[in-house]
């Protein structure tokens, strides 16, 4: 459930494009104008939006964005504006090839998506950006994680919610025999099963595995495996268990103890606003006993610390 709220009457993309422009008018830029236009406007109504700000003053949005705002507010707004699968990319190309390499930013954007969602992420990559999201992958991250990543996002997974009782079976006995019951760990074993099977059927294997040896899935995968490869096969069965329970986890540890990692931050309320923000909020609220709004507002400060907030909302 998305927590982007919306004003009551459906907005006209060329007034809101008019009123951007007279935010950014004149001596300073009227923020406030900018986020309560920005921050309350879907991912259609941003794209007509965009259309209409080019139209009329043949200049393209994002660019006056970048010349008017500065800071954590300027780089989730421009990420805000992007449609889903272009912001995904985006950040997906940042982290694989910007100044400094996010290897754990990029594991989290492929192994927390969903097969279609990564299908269209790896046009808009390519029409994007020239290059092959698999390549850049190959070029960047070595071993056993190259090889999860580039398997999930090259295999169609299915992504309904039956699941066959005797290949989940199957699938646990197999991941037992990769790991707990042999010296070292056959990681090709995890990698088939990690990558090759739907969301629904990786959860039911978790607890199938519980079920039949009495120890919790994540903790052989944390004893088994190391690195970012263990990042990733715990992002994917966490995700397959319940997304808002990994995103409320990866948002209390970027603002957890001393500073604030803006970047995760901004990355997951941008990305995450339209598709499951609401149930995120309660996981938060479940686990840490805090709303995230309140946590998020002593993290932050200024417009930044506005937007954020207008995105996920209060209550």
């Amino acid at each position: 459930m998305a927590s982007l709220t919306l004003p009551p009457a459906p907005a006209n993309p060329r007034q809101d494009a008019i009123d951007l422009h007279k935010a950014f008018k004149g001596f300073g830029c009227d923020s406030t104008a900018v986020i309560n236009i920005l921050a309350h406007r879907d991912s259609m109504q941003r794209a007509y939006i965009q259309q209409e700000y080019r139209t009329m003053y043949s200049e393209d949005l994002s660019r006056r964005i970048s010349s008017e705002l500065g800071g954590h507010n300027k780089k989730a707004m421009l990420l805000w504006i992007l449609d889903p699968a272009g912001r995904d990319a985006t950040v997906l190309r940042e982290a694989l090839s910007g100044d400094t390499i996010d290897l754990r930013a990029a594991t989290e954007i492929i192994c927390s998506r969903t097969p279609s969602q990564l299908q269209i992420m790896k046009q808009t990559y390519h029409a994007k950006f020239g290059t092959y999201l698999e390549h850049d992958i190959g070029q960047r991250t070595t071993g056993d994680h190259q090889k999860l990543l580039l398997a999930y996002v090259g295999i169609p997974r299915y992504e309904g919610p039956e699941v066959d009782p005797t290949s989940v079976t199957h699938d646990a006995k197999d991941l037992y025999k990769a790991g707990e019951k042999r010296l070292g760990t056959d990681e090709k074993t995890f990698i088939r099963i990690f990558s090759e099977r739907s969301w629904a059927h990786l959860a039911s294997v978790s607890s199938a595995y519980h079920h039949m040896y009495d120890r919790s899935l994540e903790k052989v995968v944390k004893s088994e495996t190391s690195g970012n490869f263990e990042v990733a096969l715990l992002t994917i069965l966490r995700c397959a268990e319940n997304p808002a329970k990994y995103f409320a986890k990866v948002l209390r540890k970027a603002m957890k103890g001393l500073g604030t990692d803006d970047s995760t931050l901004i990355r997951i309320v941008v990305t995450r606003t339209e598709i499951d923000m609401q149930y995120i909020k309660a996981e938060y609220y479940k686990k840490y006993k805090k709303p995230l709004a309140d946590a998020i507002h002593s993290e932050t400060s200024g417009n930044y610390r506005t937007f954020l907030l207008s995105l996920v909302g209060s209550h």
